[in-house]
């Protein structure tokens, strides 16, 4: 017998008998799924294990999680338990991580759970300053992002290009405020996961995204941390069947988004817990493109009435812009107003601000049509002139919409932004007071 139990057979796999006590309620759970990980698995256990025991001040449980392995990693999985104290393993039998999450999570006692990679690509410095305001109570959930300022991240530009145009697809899509979908470092409170786990369909690697797209429109507090991260040359996930399952995850809660056919009213915060930012909960993206298209309507025939005004007296490149102009500054605070449903003062002037620039974007668009007008047919029309603004003012008029959808009016959930290692001495002190309670 070890200080950690007998182990016990059952089926195939041996089992550790049932922990003393004071194992069986830890603060912290964090769960590793694993799938023919033999060889990565007992260094990072161990690794991770060690780590908490210098550095994490409550009680903690290492979940491995193997999800339907079919080589040396249940038995390797059996005896670090068997070895550590802290260390539980189970077993999922069919494959896909976020099955193996949501089985894990939604057995686990902890009041705060979380997962990492078995790779451990993430700097685990990151690890106390990832689940503090979640233990403190202060936020719901919290990812580590290696696409905020202050993360250090090394990898191949394949995979940075990728995790960049992934997320942004998210934001003009799904008008997502989180920076970091994919990174493999994030945690939950018990109490939110148990809202949320039922809502979550995917089972592999879209369960994070999906995960925090429902929790971003519930209203739900988001924490972010720069991470350090490393890329694990020995990555196999195949990322065009993944990218794949990821645009068939996008569009199915598109959908539902849409449709309102998720039951979001009751994960959401108490009044008394937000951040009293003054903004609406983001409309879907069926009802943001009909106000959007009736506020660039009124945009696009005030603008052609301006250039027609203008055009004889300062030419049609001066015209053109001093038409987008005037109409960039109303047509913002109206989409802020009527489209996403921004009020006050807050923000304001970083949104008039970006909408410059995407006003820039769309003058840089119709001017560039107009050069290329003149270019291919010098004496054209003032007629075919204006049917060239009109078809690359629809194109501007697109684009615009994604950025204001994606970057202008962005949702800004509350976060708190931590660097791995540091915390301040009012969210230790806060930690430490929730725990001890």
């Amino acid at each position: 017998m070890t200080a950690a139990g007998p182990i016990v057979l059952t089926g195939h796999l041996p089992r550790r008998a049932p922990l003393p006590a004071h194992h069986l309620n830890p603060v912290l759970d964090v769960v590793v799924p694993v799938f023919n990980e033999e060889t990565d698995l007992e260094p990072c256990v161990r690794r991770l294990h060690a780590h908490l025991r210098e550095t994490f001040p409550y009680p903690f449980r290492i979940t491995v999680a193997d999800n339907a392995s079919t080589d040396g990693t249940p038995w390797i999985a059996v005896w670090l338990a068997s070895e550590l104290p802290e260390v539980e393993w189970m077993r999922v039998a069919e494959k896909g991580r976020g099955r193996a999450l949501h089985v894990a999570w939604s057995r686990s006692p902890a009041p705060v759970l979380a997962y990492l990679d078995v790779d451990l690509s993430t700097d685990l410095a990151a690890l106390l300053p990832l689940v503090a305001p979640l233990i403190s109570g202060h936020s719901d959930i919290a990812i580590g992002t290696r696409l905020a300022r202050g993360s250090q991240v090394v990898r191949g530009p394949k995979r940075e290009i990728i995790s960049r145009c992934y997320n942004a697809l998210l934001r003009s899509t799904l008008a997502v405020g989180f920076s970091d979908a994919q990174c493999g470092f994030k945690a939950v409170r018990r109490d939110v996961a148990e809202r949320l786990l039922p809502l979550v369909k995917d089972s592999g690697w879209f369960f994070d995204t999906e995960l925090l797209v429902i929790a971003e429109r519930a209203g739900l507090r988001i924490h972010e941390v720069p991470v350090d991260w490393v890329d694990d040359p020995d990555s196999r996930v195949d990322i065009v069947s993944t990218a794949l399952a990821d645009l068939r995850g996008i569009a199915r809660i598109g959908r539902a988004l849409a449709h309102g056919s998720l039951p979001l009213a009751g994960l959401r915060r108490s009044s008394g817990s937000g951040s009293g930012s003054g903004c609406e909960p983001p409309g879907n993206l069926a009802t943001q493109l009909v106000r959007f298209a009736a506020v660039g309507a009124v945009s696009t025939l005030g603008y052609l009435l301006l250039y027609a005004a203008l055009r004889p007296a300062a030419g049609p490149q001066a015209a053109n812009a001093l038409a987008l102009l005037t109409c960039a500054a109303v047509n913002t605070t109206a989409n802020r107003r009527f489209t996403f449903g921004l009020r006050g003062r807050s923000g304001a002037v970083r949104h008039q601000a970006r909408g410059m620039v995407a006003f820039l974007v769309g003058l840089a668009l119709t001017s560039g049509s107009l050069v290329a007008l003149h270019h291919v047919a010098p004496g054209a029309s003032h007629s075919t002139e204006v049917a060239v603004l009109v078809v690359a003012n629809l194109a501007a008029t697109l684009l615009r919409f994604l950025l204001l959808r994606a970057w202008v009016f962005a949702a800004r959930p509350s976060r708190l932004r931590s660097r791995p290692g540091r915390l301040s001495s009012r969210t230790s002190s806060r930690t430490s007071g929730s725990a001890a309670s």
